[in-house]
């Protein structure tokens, strides 16, 4: 791997005008496809097999008037029992009126038809029924649904319109930019020079720009859930700066080494490039094997960011190494570039026996670069002589640490969001607040019973069993009357809980309802709605997590037993991944859905994490931690083979590594934090644990605990069965094979 990426390094910088132009090409041809292809995303979360979503595949057959948008107003009017004065009906008939005017809504019932008033008469709630679905109604629509009932509100009345029409695609603007701001600021710190930093964030939107744009044009053939472009965006532009800081930092390295531009371009994407190339394949990986959990839903928004990665990749090996061909000697700092030859490639020298010199110079030195590496990094080799000296001590703290913030982890809870836990003040939780208010929190989750029968009189039959048996049900507050299909052979029943959605009560409820009508004969009897529908899908990722995380953590070991050519390595690293989740969804339990330090993040209402967020954090935060390991620990595993002891190894590991790993983990961190800022929910809990797992990994685990653990175990750690060795192939991460070619072709030139 480390000799084609060698040769790719050196051939895209020397073409580096053709490579520019043709990414140039790619990113414009991208963005006019997403201009003229780009469809809605969904905002429904679909769970193909599941009891609720089959009721409600037979709703959309046998009900076809109902199967558009749903919206409902809740009204409150100026004082208990005005509703029942003619000018109070007179308010709720405009209102109602008003909504059948709205583009698209099929129709508008009077609450005093259905009966949709509380008894105390302040409250009414409105139902309205669109045409298309939830992700066809068009903003015009939607701003014309929220304004409904500003007249009557100038006398006093409270208008509340909500429901799934007005769910949206979160906004994506300046928030992000803060983390994309901390991150340049860091590049400048950890670089020293304003175009080194430049080249390597430009770099990275480049290739973000590549891959959204991608992911757009595709989006009119691929139903994309909302938060599938969110999620891509974050790990495209976290991984993308990252892949681009590594080449560059082993590049202005190899400069200061005394390569020419186009050596170490070339050797920086041999070896640095090697570890990117094997770090992006176990991230995408992660991500793709979502499908074997078998979550339409779930498996797009993994192979959506599976498929950023990939394009962060291909532009760090190909377009950085082009870039910095443009930079040449302008990526050091002033103060180092008259250290570094005028050449700009090796064909720009005198003769071979020249270029021949510069490769033996820096080979025949190794002291001199070691020490020099030593003044730039000199924190990373105190940090890891202080870890590997007192490296008990650093194991208990740091075990008994994570330990204790994983304690709220089992307390996890796990939903679809609601209107109860959108931000305060959007239209979303104004009605859902004054629904609470005027019917109590159940109608904010209302059921639906579908039962089916073979015949109109089977279903007739049933219908009356069924219904005694959900009214008989605990927690059940009201069941409505059936509606039938056009033939008969369908009813529907609405179930009122006394609870809200993701109260844990509700969930009882449904179980206990589908228990109680299952022996229902002569018909199919199925209980859905949102609430249903969270419940089904809450349960389903339960039972595939443990299924994946052994997969993950299989998949860790054999990847890592490739790269490291050892047994007790690759079982160190999984234990560490297993600390950083437990750990992460420790935090992440305790403020978003424990409220502790919840204002601290912008939260307004704690509640139960999103189903699909444990699962995909898994696979994230995967890739991430095979990430860092591969850079520090590669480094390790190079010194030991070349001659050092596995202490010496390991601390030359950090100290060589521990700059560029906290740089990468910094700019990460920030990357994943301006996502907090949103105010959706669902993103803001995705961005706050990805910032959390990517921080606890990279400064606790990376670079604490495994430099520890390493010391501990010492020249142990590097054991392979023989038999084991020949049989597993070497992917040469660390370029051994590399430079063992460089040295024959210097050999056969002398």
């Amino acid at each position: 791997m480390a000799t084609l990426l060698y040769r790719l390094g050196r051939g895209s910088m020397r073409r580096r005008r053709l490579v520019a132009a043709i990414w140039l090409v790619v990113l414009v041809g991208l963005g006019l496809a997403a201009a003229t292809l780009r469809g809605p995303t969904a905002s429904n979360f679909t769970m193909p097999g599941t009891e609720s979503q089959r009721a409600l595949d037979l709703l959309d057959e046998q009900f076809p008037a109902a199967a558009g948008a749903t919206g409902t107003i809740a009204v409150k009017a100026p004082a208990p029992g005005q509703l029942g004065t003619p000018e109070g009906q007179a308010a709720i008939r405009s209102i109602t009126e008003e909504a059948t005017t709205v583009p698209g809504v099929l129709a508008a019932i009077d609450p005093f038809q259905v009966g949709s008033v509380s008894p105390d008469g302040q409250y009414a709630l409105i139902q309205v029924q669109f045409n298309d679905g939830a992700d066809q109604i068009t903003d015009e629509q939607r701003e014309a649904y929220e304004e409904l009932g500003t007249q009557v509100e100038a006398q006093g009345w409270q208008v509340a319109p909500g429901g799934e029409v007005l769910n949206t695609e979160p906004e994506v603007g300046s928030t992000e930019a803060i983390g994309v701001a901390v991150a340049l600021v860091v590049l400048v710190v950890t670089f020293g020079s304003l175009v080194a930093a430049g080249m390597t964030m430009l770099n990275a939107l480049i290739g973000v720009g590549v891959g959204m744009a991608g992911l757009f044009a595709l989006s009119s053939v691929v139903e994309l859930t909302s938060t599938a472009p969110i999620l891509a965006l974050m790990l495209g532009l976290a991984v993308g700066i990252d892949y681009s800081l590594f080449i560059t930092s082993r590049y202005r390295q190899n400069l200061l080494d005394g390569m020419p531009a186009d050596e170490a371009i070339g050797r920086a994407v041999g070896t640095a490039g090697s570890a990117v190339t094997f770090a992006g394949a176990t991230v995408v990986i992660a991500l793709a094997g979502l499908a074997v959990v078998n979550i339409p839903f779930l498996t797009v928004m993994g192979l959506a960011a599976a498929g950023t990665v990939t394009v962060a990749v291909l532009v760090a090996i190909t377009l950085q190494p082009a870039l910095l061909g443009f930079a040449g000697r302008r990526v050091l700092p002033r103060r180092l570039r008259s250290s570094v030859p005028v050449a700009l490639t090796a064909d720009d020298l005198p003769d071979d026996a020249a270029r021949r010199s510069d490769v033996t110079t820096h080979r025949a030195a190794p002291e001199t670069a070691t020490n020099a590496s030593e003044d730039t990094s000199a924190f990373g080799f105190r940090w890891a002589r202080l870890v590997t000296r007192l490296r008990i001590p650093v194991i208990l703290v740091g075990l008994l640490g994570l330990g204790l913030l994983a304690l709220p982890a089992p307390d996890m809870r796990l939903a679809l969001p609601d209107a109860g836990t959108a931000p305060v003040g959007s239209a979303a939780r104004v009605s859902n607040d004054l629904i609470t208010e005027g019917f109590g929190p159940g109608f904010t989750g209302r059921l639906a019973v579908v039962v089916a029968g073979d015949d109109a009189a089977a279903t007739a039959a049933a219908v009356p069993q069924v219904t005694a048996l959900v009214q008989r049900t605990d927690n059940v507050l009201a069941v409505a009357p059936p509606q039938l299909s056009p033939d008969g052979r369908t009813a529907l029943l609405g179930v009122i809980p006394q609870t809200g959605p993701t109260d844990p009560a509700t969930e009882t409820m449904v179980h206990d309802i589908r228990t109680a009508v299952g022996g229902i004969q002569g018909a199919d009897v199925l209980l859905t709605g949102v609430t249903a529908i969270g419940i089904d899908i809450s349960e389903k990722l339960s039972d595939a997590l443990p299924i994946y995380l052994a997969l993950v953590v299989g998949l860790s070991i054999l990847l890592l037993m490739l790269v490291f050519r050892s047994v007790l390595v690759p079982v160190k690293a999984a234990l560490g991944f297993l600390l950083t989740v437990a750990a992460t969804f420790g935090i992440t339990v305790a403020v978003f859905q424990q409220g502790h330090l919840a204002d601290l993040v912008g939260l307004d209402t704690p509640g139960p994490l999103i189903s699909f967020l444990p699962i995909l954090l898994i696979g994230i935060l995967f890739g991430l931690a095979m990430d860092y390991e591969v850079f520090l620990v590669s480094r390790m595993r190079e010194d030991f083979v070349h001659g050092d002891t596995a202490q010496q190894a390991t601390i030359n590991g950090m100290g060589h590594g521990a700059r560029v790993v906290t740089a990468a983990a910094l700019i990460m961190t920030s990357v994943f934090g301006g996502f907090i800022f949103l105010d959706d929910p669902v993103i803001k809990s995705m961005g706050f644990a990805l910032a959390i797992g990517v921080a606890i990994d990279a400064f606790v685990v990376r670079m604490t605990i495994v430099p520890a653990v390493m010391s501990l175990l010492g020249k142990v750690a590097w054991w392979l069965p023989r038999w084991l060795d020949r049989a597993l192939p070497n992917v040469d991460i660390e370029g051994e094979k590399l430079r063992a070619e460089l040295d024959d072709k210097v050999g056969a030139g002398a």
